[in-house]
């Protein structure tokens, strides 16, 4: 996320951190590095203006002049700037008479149907009974691919071949109402441009059923073509939030720091990726910090909480921190790590050197890398992969058989475990003061 800003801007950063006293010049000549850097990255030119002299008119003042670290003065004052251009965090608003709708509206192809299904997910997750509602008779597999994700989901899905969605939207309303759920969230219909049929039917919709939110679907990587289309929905139909879908695979990052300031709507979600559950809400604060390298540890923390229990990850931490863990529970915390996220992502949450070594790092290799490894233990037998000492020669070329690789990858994975081993018995005998080795 953000790979090309980040590293221009860390250019920067590192800069100004040599430098023990900054000059009016100096400040100058790297505002005109960050100006580049943003407009590079595609960010809207007025709000890369107002944003460059907002940072400059604190950074050659007093604030900067008398800190004991002035170029980290300069940074900090660069990341508080950063969020407020990114507009304070607002979260769903679901007050009111039940069925609260939810209206999801945007152009073919920005992800609204899946991203129904992953906001269904959510706040299912957070104890809503919820409906789902296909709206979109138009495009052929709109309809079946919302009732997949139903099915996935266990959800119901409504819908009336044949009938007008203003009409399906109010029936939909009217069968929650009688069913008991709180919450409708309908997947309307998208165009492949702005056009007035669009809007009109859009409109009669919202006239209908009064949603609580209606939502613009929006794909970041599009860049300022993605703020233009929120201005080109917004001057029409009222919209009360956005989700910026493909934030995985934005490189540059210019939607998501124009957007808010440029339409004024709030930006509510993030989609970081194709599984239901690679929906992020949206925070100012940690946005700033990954587009800055500063990395986003609570996002990680979020991560592992989701995909560990708290019995399980202590029982593996003691086993971590002893070096005595096994092949076994080597591949229970390759499988815990995968139910994280993707890798890239995962380092790209870490602040510092692993931020950066995230963008060296190919998914689709550490994944192939992954799977590798689970396949060559799940070769061996339970005593082997509870007593790795046992593995002899004969007993490795079976295991590489059995996995399809050669004794050289079986070799290369146990070398790699005992290093490992090695290494939590030593954090272990000096304390903390052994974790610096690990991350560099």
């Amino acid at each position: 996320m953000f790979e090309n800003l980040t590293e221009r801007l860390n250019e920067v950063f590192k800069g100004l951190r040599r430098r023990g006293k900054l000059s009016e010049s100096d400040v100058d000549a790297a505002m005109r590095e960050v100006r580049m850097a943003l407009l590079e990255a595609d960010v809207n030119y007025a709000v890369v203006k107002d944003f460059v002299g907002r940072v400059r008119e604190r950074a050659v003042g007093a604030e900067v002049s008398k800190a004991l670290n002035p170029g980290q003065q300069v940074i900090k004052i660069v990341n508080e700037e950063l969020i407020a251009t990114l507009g304070p965090a607002e979260r769903l608003n679901l007050t009111g008479a039940q069925p609260r709708v939810l209206m999801l509206v945007g152009l073919q192809g920005s992800g609204k149907t899946t991203h129904a299904g992953k906001l269904a997910r959510l706040l299912r997750s957070q104890g809503e009974r919820v409906m789902l509602v296909a709206g979109d008779p138009y495009r052929p597999a709109a309809v079946r691919q919302l009732e997949t994700l139903g099915e996935r989901l266990n959800l119901p899905v409504y819908f009336e071949p044949g009938v007008p969605p203003p009409q399906v939207a109010e029936h939909a309303v009217d069968k929650a109402q009688k069913g008991g759920y709180t919450v409708i969230i309908l997947d309307t219909a998208g165009r492949s441009q702005l056009d007035n049929a669009l809007m009109e039917e859009l409109s009669a919709i919202k006239s209908r059923i009064n949603p609580v939110e209606t939502l613009l679907v929006a794909d970041a990587m599009v860049g300022q073509e993605a703020v233009n289309i929120a201005k080109g929905f917004r001057d029409v139909i009222p919209l009360t939030g956005l989700i910026l879908t493909k934030m995985d695979g934005d490189a540059r990052g210019g939607a998501a720091i124009s957007i808010r300031s440029v339409t004024g709507v709030p930006i509510k979600f993030l989609g970081t990726g194709e599984a239901l559950d690679a929906l992020e809400a949206y925070d100012p604060g940690r946005l700033s910090g990954r587009i800055l390298g500063m990395g986003d540890m609570l996002g990680l923390i979020e991560r592992a909480e989701a995909a560990y229990d708290e019995k399980t990850a202590r029982e593996q931490a003691d086993k971590l921190m002893s070096g005595e863990f096994s092949l076994e529970d080597f591949a229970g915390q390759l499988r815990q790590l995968r139910k994280m996220g993707p890798l890239g992502q995962l380092l790209d949450m870490m602040p510092g050197n692993m931020g950066q070594l995230a963008r060296q790092i190919s998914p689709q290799d550490a994944e192939a890398q992954f799977k590798l490894t689970e396949a060559i233990i799940n070769s061996m037998t339970p005593y082997e992969r509870r007593h790795p000492d046992a593995l002899n020669a004969s007993r490795r070329r079976r295991i590489a058989r059995g996995s399809g690789t050669d004794v050289q990858e079986v070799n290369r994975l146990m070398k790699q475990f005992r290093e490992a081993q090695k290494l939590f018995k030593t954090i272990k005998k000096s304390g903390m003061r052994g974790l610096p080795r690990m991350f560099g």
